[in-house]
């Protein structure tokens, strides 16, 4: 099978790690905009960013999903797999220090998740898949 239809179904896998990585990013970014404005006094808000770390949390898990789907549905390299779980770990290792109060370990982790977010999302964005061999 050639033309759009064959790249199509061969792509879905990448642009499902795009979506989810995005989404990862995105909520690392609503995150630290919670914990920004709890700190600056909106004592109301640490319920929103304790609420959403659960939603970061199993979008991180969709999002290793789809780096495993990419890799075993198009051969594609197994890290993002492997920092995508380790994403996962962060998260919880992230709700555990937080609910602790533990804001010396806390802030600094938060960044460390979010500069793996973000280098998962330019990852998804440049990453290619390999052409499917022609045969005659």
């Amino acid at each position: 099978m050639s033309g759009p239809d064959a790249r199509g179904r061969r792509t879905w896998p990448v642009r499902l790690m795009r979506a989810t990585a995005v989404l990862v990013l995105l909520d690392t970014l609503a995150q630290a905009a919670l914990a920004g404005m709890f700190v600056t006094g909106d004592l109301d808000l640490l319920a929103w960013h304790s609420a959403n770390a659960d939603v970061l949390a199993a979008l991180t898990l969709a999002q290793a999903a789809a780096a495993a789907l990419l890799w075993r549905r198009l051969d594609g390299p197994r890290w993002p797999v492997a920092a995508s779980i380790a994403l996962t770990a962060l998260i919880s290792v992230q709700q555990g220090l937080g609910e602790a109060r533990v804001l010396a370990a806390h802030i600094p982790l938060g960044m460390a998740v979010f500069g793996c977010a973000t280098a998962l999302v330019c990852w998804a964005f440049a990453y290619r898949p390999r052409p499917v061999p022609v045969t005659s």
